[in-house]
């Protein structure tokens, strides 16, 4: 029987090419395209390995796998993405990935990295391994990641303000006041240091909480 796989990526070219290189090997079980549809067909699906991007409409994945290690701990989730940069690796890892591997890379390397999952083993991209151990060495100055510092529920309110939602919107869609939402909002511009809403905005796409 072969390892079931659910794919997440919200750009659909790649979803399919995903599919074509798969397929052979692995049992595909459920395309989505978005961090809260992934919640629920994870749920519904259990998957042995989710292959998903990091940077998707309403749930990124790094904190859609937080929810899903919370309700289960053997969740294996490999990252497929575009962002080099070695602090979502480390976001990512953190989070409880099984891999981290970049979409210009060589297609063996997923095939390679969801195998080392369904093994119980972590894979990273070899080209970006010197760049997160570094970020990971808490004695250097790029260990310092301000997402971090944010709490799942700030990441969330400050990606609905990415993406032009008022605060009344935003606390209808959280079940909390608009009081709550400015609140929070006042946190997150604390937390990491930014003065207006435009600092907000583009913090949010630099560090991929919301897509353009």
């Amino acid at each position: 029987m072969k390892p079931r796989v659910l794919l997440a990526d919200d750009h659909r070219m790649v979803a399919e090419g995903l599919k074509s290189l798969l397929r052979e090997e692995f049992e595909l079980v459920g395309l989505v395209e978005d961090g809260r549809a992934l919640l629920e067909a994870a749920r519904r699906l259990r998957p042995d390995v989710i292959v998903a991007d990091i940077t998707m409409p309403h749930l990124n994945g790094i904190d859609a796998l937080v929810q899903l290690k919370r309700e289960d701990e053997r969740v294996r989730v490999v990252f497929l993405t575009m962002h080099a940069e070695a602090a979502f690796a480390r976001r990512a890892f953190e989070a409880g990935a099984s891999g981290y591997v970049l979409k210009h890379s060589a297609p063996a390397e997923l095939t390679a990295a969801i195998r080392a999952a369904l093994d119980g083993k972590t894979y990273l991209s070899p080209n970006l391994a010197g760049a997160v151990l570094r970020v990971m060495n808490p004695e250097s100055d790029q260990a310092i990641d301000p997402v971090a510092s944010l709490t799942p529920r700030q990441r969330e309110i400050l990606r609905l303000l990415a993406e032009g939602r008022s605060t009344k919107e935003i606390g209808g869609a959280l079940a909390i006041s608009a009081r709550t939402v400015e609140f929070h909002k006042y946190q997150i511009m604390q937390n990491v240091d930014l003065h207006t809403s435009a600092e907000l905005i583009h913090f949010a796409i630099k560090h991929g909480l919301v897509t353009i």
